[in-house]
């Protein structure tokens, strides 16, 4: 229970249904550093800690932030300095949630996990399944997109693995956003009204900038165009990743003409940008490399076509998944995609059906 009105309804969904039910905050990290932003986990676990008692369960806070720091904060403070761009949401998912979490909740005599995401372990109706455990048995033990598109998680459950998808719960990914705050009110609960968070994955309404500025020295270099005149300077590569169109301190020249990040050069420091148009170069391909690849269920080990995800918040292209062994594959798109990012994680698909994901190791441009 995050404290949030998502994981809320979820608690009381299964109070609902009969299950014998702990509401468990995740204590992953305090603002002790100073960060700039918002750090709200002291209004969080009391707003979480208020819906446990409305909903008559147990509550508890679990403290995580030594392996918060360890698998998460590391991999994202690293994957940045490195000039990639990690997911740490994806991350905290697959080592914390159901991972460190659910290690604790397993030695406590807990036998799954439910969340506030909006995914679906089949396709079914959750309602007529009454959000049974053991439906898992009874139904193969996959993740599907939640019922509403717009409100969809499944990407961040992209490197989960087999184990965890068995364990996994999520009573609300049969319902709209709407459908949900009317729940809530239903229920009573203290959350109903209370906006959704967008920060960092239980760290708050961070901006990432603030956050890795915190950590990370800046390292000034030049912002140079396709054929290297220099145009401006950046603080930092680790600042800034690939399409991103607002904030690298570039004018665009003309009305309606806007430049665009396309490339980062850890060698020589170099941002480097374009105007962006349907065809600018480094800002478009169909082909990538990927590493890593974790699948949700049965491997991922035989050339197919399947829909891949680049990022949260973008649509799946259909693509054709060739192994190459060793944990790679290679990713052709039938259409070209904007801004495929080296570190960012792909979210592979079998229409509704996540298949798994996997890290773009590099992109295999046509033309330069």
């Amino acid at each position: 229970m995050s404290g949030g009105v998502d994981s809320s309804v979820a608690a009381a969904q299964l109070v609902r249904a009969g299950h014998d039910v702990s509401g468990v905050y995740m204590k992953n990290w305090i603002n002790e550093e100073n960060i700039i932003g918002h750090c709200p986990w002291e209004e969080d676990i009391v707003d979480a800690e208020a819906v446990a008692k409305q909903l008559g369960i147990p509550f508890r806070v679990v403290n995580l932030m030594t392996e918060y720091r360890e698998k998460v904060v590391k991999y994202l403070l690293e994957g940045y300095q490195a000039g990639i761009t990690p997911n740490p949401d994806v991350m905290c998912n697959r080592e914390m949630k159901f991972g460190v979490l659910w290690d604790w909740a397993s030695e406590h005599g807990f036998e799954a996990i439910a969340t506030g995401h909006y995914a679906r372990k089949t396709m079914l109706d959750a309602r007529s399944l009454m959000l049974d455990p053991a439906s898992s048995i009874q139904h193969p033990a996959s993740i599907y997109r939640g019922a509403d598109p717009n409100k969809d998680q499944t990407y961040f459950l992209a490197m989960m693995q087999p184990h965890q998808v068995r364990i996994a719960q999520f009573p609300i990914g049969h319902l709209l956003k709407p459908e949900l705050r009317d729940l809530a009110r239903e229920f009573g609960l203290k959350t109903a009204e209370k906006k959704d968070s967008q920060g960092i994955c239980f760290i708050g309404q961070v901006k990432m900038e603030d956050f890795l500025r915190t950590f990370v020295p800046d390292k000034p270099g030049p912002i140079v165009n396709l054929e290297g005149k220099v145009l401006g300077e950046h603080r930092g590569l680790h600042l800034y990743t690939l399409g991103q169109r607002k904030g690298h301190g570039v004018a665009s020249p003309l009305h309606k003409q806007a430049y665009v990040v396309v490339a980062k050069r850890p060698q020589t420091n170099e941002l480097v940008v374009a105007i962006e148009s349907a065809d600018t170069p480094l800002l478009w391909a169909r082909k990538a490399v990927l590493h890593s690849i974790s699948s949700t269920g049965e491997p991922l080990i035989d050339e197919r076509l399947l829909q891949a995800q680049p990022r949260y918040r973008c649509p799946a292209g259909d693509a054709i998944f060739r192994p190459l062994g060793d944990g790679r594959a290679e990713l052709e798109y039938q259409e070209p995609q904007r801004a495929l990012t080296p570190g960012q994680i792909c979210a592979l698909y079998d229409g509704e059906r996540l298949l798994g994901g996997a890290v773009f190791e590099s992109i295999i441009y046509d033309r330069i």
